[in-house]
């Protein structure tokens, strides 16, 4: 199957298949068409172009003339995708960003072969329909491995560019951000196998495409039953059921540099949080990082957060990153603080960020300290969720950093009773980049997922409250804002879907993959076996006949 046809091309397309013989050519277009995903997610948020994205990727990796050509390309394109994704890195890690993006592209190398392998050379409506769900699997296979939190964790779903698509919040819902990953990649598929139709130069003979190799009918198909699945979920998946509201405050100090940072920061919050005094509200929220002293080795940094939040009237949640007293080690916790002081309720982030925080293997991989802003001492972990009461009866369950982009850590804090999710982040090193707008999107899939509002803070942007579908409460504060915002924040009850079941697509996905590996395995057994090769018959003289002479 060429990957573009003679047809409407021409000699266009005659060129670009002589470039692509060209390995060099195709490992270049291999890892461009790996990086146009990256489009679809802030800044650019082009989330309409998921849906196309992976098609050049798909074609390039189906005309390989191999199969180890085609896991090449799905390696090479993977490459491409987790250096896009993840270019905000490349000043803090230099090289070593694209060395651990080669290490997590190897991932895609299976997704390549296994394209090539049901799509290649005209493939038959039956091949074509198992395509449309085998890929999709596969490709939830690949997020789900490098989910784990110690191969970067999964920033970058492909389902999370939808974070501002209602009908795909929907989906969320059910069956969490795995389900949208899997129906964009089935639009992806389908795209990809009517790609050949549309640029044939125009209708062929009805006896030169006969109708067992065309695959145009399971295409159809495929964005037919995305479509249905969409409608079905916007129609009949539960919504969340309002229930009352609270007056969530975010202190946002911005950009503070030099030795003295974190009593300037402090000083910045404490001033900013001073302006909430006589403005009713429920709860104030501090960013990451925003308190850089352990509050039982520094009891006057306690008693001056318990005298704001007696001045404001509401409870502060603050984050701490500081060395413990009470235990060796440096922790990221978020500490509740009422009028008489902190109130016993501690979470201990669980959850590291990988060389940011911690070094994998130091003793293998510490040298990545001295090519870039690799963390100096690893950070400690806790060792479970908490749900804290903050409250006029608000119970929130709070999440450090990239952990809002975990939806299982959403997920356990709603069934354990939070009925607001907060987020505390600090993007200061990546201001300029599209690092602070990805983040903040992830609150909204979060949101949409579990049914419960979430607020993501930040020090120094992008700081924003989404509501319990996922859609957008107020105005955000932006990289470039050092001040507070006030926000009515919808509350909800109820159990969506997703909370209910979990993570299904990936189960789903998962008995797919084993059934197809077992009809691949039937039909091999199946194969007749060669006919055994003749001796060469031999005259008297021993030597063999040669036929044809």
């Amino acid at each position: 199957m060429d990957l573009i046809g003679d047809g409407r091309w021409g000699r266009a397309g005659r060129r670009a298949r002589r470039m692509l013989a060209s390995r060099w050519w195709r490992g270049g277009a291999a890892v461009l068409a790996g990086a146009l995903p990256a489009l679809a997610f802030p800044a650019p948020s082009l989330w309409w172009f998921a849906y196309v994205a992976l098609v050049p990727w798909i074609l390039l990796a189906r005309s390989a003339p191999t199969g180890r050509r085609a896991a090449l390309d799905g390696w090479l394109g993977g490459l491409g995708f987790m250096v896009a994704v993840h270019h905000w890195l490349l000043p803090s890690l230099h090289v070593f960003t694209v060395v651990i993006a080669a290490l997590l592209g190897l991932l895609w190398a299976p997704w390549g072969w296994l394209v090539r392998r049901l799509l290649g050379e005209a493939p038959p409506p039956g091949r074509a329909a198992v395509a449309l769900l085998a890929l999709p699997s596969a490709w939830l296979m690949i997020e789900l491995v490098r989910s784990w939190e110690g191969l970067g964790g999964p920033w970058g779903l492909l389902g999370s560019s939808q974070w501002q698509v209602a009908p795909a919040l929907r989906l969320a819902s059910v069956g969490g951000v795995w389900l949208v990953s899997a129906l964009v990649v089935v639009v992806n598929t389908a795209v990809a196998l009517l790609v050949p139709a549309l640029t044939a130069r125009g209708p062929a003979p009805r006896a030169a495409v006969p109708a067992v190799r065309n695959p145009t009918a399971p295409a159809v198909a495929g964005i037919v039953a995305v479509a249905a699945v969409t409608t079905a979920a916007w129609a009949w998946a539960p919504r969340p059921e309002p229930a009352g509201g609270v007056r969530v405050a975010v202190v946002q100090p911005g950009v503070i540099d030099g030795i003295a940072g974190p009593e300037k920061r402090l000083a910045r919050e404490e001033a900013l949080t001073r302006t909430l005094a006589g403005r009713d509200v429920d709860l104030v929220v501090w960013g990451e990082s925003s308190v850089g002293f352990d509050l039982a080795d520094r009891p006057d940094v306690a008693r001056r957060i318990a005298a704001l939040s007696r001045e404001v009237g509401a409870d502060i949640l603050v984050n701490v990153d500081a060395r413990r007293s009470d235990r060796p080690g440096i922790f990221k916790s978020s500490v509740l603080v009422g009028p008489q002081g902190p109130t016993g309720d501690r979470y201990d982030k669980m959850r590291l960020v990988p060389f940011g925080e911690y070094i994998p293997a130091r003793g293998l991989l510490g040298w990545a300290t001295s090519v870039g802003k690799a963390a100096g001492e690893d950070r400690r972990r806790g060792d479970r969720q908490v749900v804290m009461d903050a409250g006029h009866g608000l119970r929130v369950g709070p999440l450090v950093c990239f952990e809002s982009a975990f939806p299982d850590m959403s997920r356990r804090l709603t069934r354990d009773g939070a009925r607001l999710l907060l987020a505390q982040s600090a993007t200061s090193s990546f201001q300029h980049s599209w690092a602070p707008q990805q983040h903040a999107s992830l609150a909204a899939v979060r949101a949409a997922e579990t049914g419960r509002p979430m607020v993501h803070a930040t020090l120094t942007g992008v700081s924003a409250v989404y509501g319990p579908d996922g859609s957008r409460v107020g105005a955000p504060l932006g990289t470039s804002t050092s001040a507070t915002a006030v926000y009515e924040v919808p509350l909800a009850k109820g159990v969506t879907a997703y909370v209910r079941w979990g993570d299904w697509p990936v189960h789903t996905a998962l008995v797919l993959l084993a059934l197809l590996c077992v009809a691949e395995g039937a039909r091999t057994l199946r194969r007749p076996a060669p006919a055994p090769h003749a001796p060469p018959a031999r005259t008297a003289h021993g030597s063999p006949v040669r036929h044809g002479r």
